[in-house]
């Protein structure tokens, strides 16, 4: 009968040169491992696959982009609609000239970085120590050590929920701490990222600063989501989490990391049902014991 089904929907969905799976497994693809399958899982072999792939879906499904899966929390319920995930075809980096990256939208920024000093490009160091994809970093303006996505994007490529293909230069994106305006829906196929000429050992000396860092500070070795709550302004997010008594903080297999406390993390057996309360647990001892509204910075998707 789920086969029945399943062949049925199929013919509701467009064609496609990439991959197409149905019921897809997410856990093994975010970094808590945990939470419930896709609807559908759409790895499309190029821009123009994914592009008509959008153009031709029915405008009521929902589609969601995912790229390392590092600040994300898939719910127990799993993902409606059609989860996007770019795979080998956009993670290409390269040079453009003496300050200019070109990368795919699922190229990772350890991949951008690490380009970026074989060219003699700096300036953009701090992109190794986001855990994420090109596509994940210009939606959220990631940034790190000082800087942000906003300080070096020129402009990227991006393919909106109806299949139009725009180049939005980073004015456009109207970014904010953590927060852009790119449309709902929206996928970054494509960005570029201007630094500045620089020598390569001095790169490398400070890409080594920020890994060493981020090993001795953050729970990097567990299955973790990375940092859970923005820093409100004024304050930073993981004293206000200390200061509420939340250090070490279990909720079913969730925990509160005892290395750095804006991380949570799945020690085994975790749910994301476990994750995302003990999350809640957290913002309401911290509105209780300082008054702030932690405001979370993973991303909640799916089903509960």
């Amino acid at each position: 009968m789920m086969a029945r089904l399943e062949a049925r929907e199929a013919h509701t969905l467009p064609p496609v040169a990439g991959k197409l799976t149905p019921d897809a497994p997410l856990a093994p693809l975010v970094w808590f491992k945990s939470g419930g399958a896709a609807d559908w899982l759409f790895e499309p072999k190029d821009a123009d696959d994914l592009a008509a792939f959008l153009r031709d879906l029915d405008p009521a499904t929902p589609v969601m982009a995912l790229g390392l899966g590092s600040n994300l929390i898939v719910r127990d319920g799993g993902v409606p609609g059609v989860v996007v995930r770019l795979g080998k075809p956009f993670a290409k980096v390269s040079a453009l000239d003496e300050t200019t990256l070109e990368c795919g939208g699922g190229a990772s920024g350890i991949l951008v970085s690490s380009t970026a000093r074989d060219a003699g490009i700096a300036g953009v160091e701090f992109l190794r120590s986001i855990p994420g994809t090109v596509g994940g970093f210009v939606r959220m303006n990631g940034g790190a050590y000082g800087r942000e996505v906003k300080d070096v994007l020129v402009d990227c490529d991006v393919v909106l929920r109806s299949g139009e293909v725009v180049t939005l230069a980073s004015a456009d994106l109207e970014y904010r701490y953590r927060h852009s305006a790119l449309p709902e829906g929206a996928i970054v196929v494509a960005a570029r990222f201007r630094g500045e000429p620089g020598e390569l050992a001095a790169i490398q000396a400070e890409m080594d600063r920020i890994a060493a860092s981020r090993e001795a500070s953050q729970p990097l070795r567990s299955k973790t989501g990375g940092s859970t709550f923005k820093n409100p302004d004024g304050h930073k997010a993981w004293q206000l989490v200390d200061a509420a008594g939340c250090r070490g903080l279990t909720l079913g297999g969730a925990q509160v990391s005892e290395k750095h406390t804006n991380f949570l993390i799945n020690t085994g057996d975790a749910t994301s049902t476990d994750i995302e309360a003990l999350g809640e647990d957290v913002r309401r001892r911290v509105r209780e014991t300082s008054g702030v509204e932690l405001e979370w910075e993973i991303k909640r998707v799916g089903r509960a």
